[in-house]
């Protein structure tokens, strides 16, 4: 029976080394020791796969030793790709873990990779690495696929083996072979591309798509608010046709929607075309915050609220409701902005964790917000312990004249100041 081993262990790479682990004998690697030692006590701190799961996968077993690596005759490559402050392509990760697998990889060997990228990186860019490292060649001594991660943290419906899933290989026979891989625990199916290039462009322009709606509602929220109209009451109705798109306004970041188009404008501008309607739809994105403080300022203002020195609450840190993932969180830039301005801001957000906050941003979120405090209250996240909270307790966080200024547009219109 072969042998697996999944590379990073985070929200994708997980979920996978759990079903893999339940047929197959799979190692679980991770350059991060604390993240091994956590995995091996039964615990995910990122709450994608419950205990009782860990404990289900009996043939998994977790390292952050490269010499256990070479057990595996199949790697599957789950890493990071970021960008970088000039919303440039980070392949950083996607290189160490190339050169390292150059370093273990056997005659006969498959090299998966599942990290969001432009077309053809995994061909140009990541197995010319292991070639170096390896001394192997592609194709001859050692074979590669691509199947694109489709996990969306905190989802507790659409899971790993319900979402169907994309294959592709770099030969015919090397194609079918990860195709029955992957069918074999992926029970809504999978579909086999073509080649790898297709497979890799099918992941960037998924997410592509799903950004470029929420551009346009973005902008549509803009119109209206001069306009003087309801945003939401808007695509309420609109969304009464059966084929209505049922898309909402809001902050656009997370690993995905909010990363991988610059990994096909990168490409295609290095091929000499300028991708102007998906930049577009970036650029009102990324403004979205910059927008919702500005409102919130003129509220404060119409209240005769000084905002130097204002206090500030935030509901929310992390990208999206009810899961403690915080990579790229646009939550951040609100906090910047008003940084700006010399507002005093608190961050409550009972889902992350505060090393992890305090890490990536320099935000120490508070325990709890103070009563009575607050001049502005910005609802950023739409996490269940908010909704449930309530307008009348979110209210009492607030002075007497606090503007409270609705992001998810969850607490109802004519409870609140303002909202998308």
């Amino acid at each position: 029976m072969q042998t697996l081993a999944i590379i990073g262990l985070g929200y994708v790479g997980l979920p996978l080394a759990v079903e893999f682990g339940k047929k197959y004998p799979t190692l679980g690697f991770d350059i991060n020791p604390a993240r091994i030692a956590e995995l091996q006590a039964g615990r995910d701190s990122t709450l994608e796969v419950e205990p009782e799961e860990l404990a289900a996968a009996k043939h998994l077993t977790f390292h952050h030793d490269i010499e256990a690596l070479k057990q595996a005759t199949v790697y599957i490559v789950t890493v990071p790709t970021p960008i970088d402050r000039h919303k440039r392509p980070d392949l950083g990760p996607l290189v160490k873990a190339s050169r390292m697998l150059g370093k273990v990889i056997k005659p006969g060997d498959i090299v998966i990779y599942e990290s969001t990228v432009y077309p053809g990186a995994t061909e140009e860019d990541c197995i010319p690495l292991i070639e170096q490292e390896s001394g192997l060649e592609y194709n001859v001594d050692f074979f590669a696929g691509y199947s694109p991660e489709r996990i969306n943290p905190g989802d507790k419906q659409h899971r790993l083996t319900t979402i169907k899933k994309v294959t592709s290989g770099s030969t015919p026979e090397v194609a079918e072979t990860v195709d029955q891989l992957y069918r074999s625990i992926i029970t809504a199916g999978t579909h086999k591309a073509s080649s790898i290039r297709v497979a890799e462009a099918a992941k960037v322009i998924e997410n592509t798509q799903r950004d470029l709606n929420i551009a346009l509602v973005n902008e549509l929220a803009l119109i209206f608010h001069r306009i003087g109209i309801d945003t939401l009451e808007v695509l309420e109705a609109a969304g009464t046709k059966w084929n209505f798109l049922p898309f909402r306004p809001g902050l656009v970041g997370g690993h995905c929607i909010g990363v991988d188009p610059y990994y096909l404008t990168h490409k295609a501008q290095e091929l000499g075309h300028t991708p102007e309607v998906i930049l577009a739809g970036r650029r009102i994105n990324d403004n979205m915050g910059h927008y919702v403080v500005t409102e919130v300022v003129k509220l404060m203002l119409k209240r005769r609220i000084h905002v130097e020195d204002a206090n500030v609450l935030i509901l929310g840190l992390t990208f999206k409701e009810n899961c403690p993932d915080l990579r790229n969180t646009r939550v951040i830039d609100i906090v910047n902005e008003f940084r700006d301005y010399g507002a005093n801001i608190d961050v409550y957000d009972p889902w992350v964790s505060s090393a992890e906050a305090e890490h990536e941003y320099g935000i120490t979120p508070v325990n709890e917000p103070a009563p009575g405090k607050y001049d502005a209250i910005i609802l950023a996240v739409a996490h269940n312990q908010f909704v449930e909270l309530g307008i009348e307790s979110i209210r009492r966080y607030g002075r007497r004249e606090c503007v409270v200024y609705d992001i998810k547009s969850v607490l109802g219109k004519s409870c609140v100041d303002g909202r998308l």
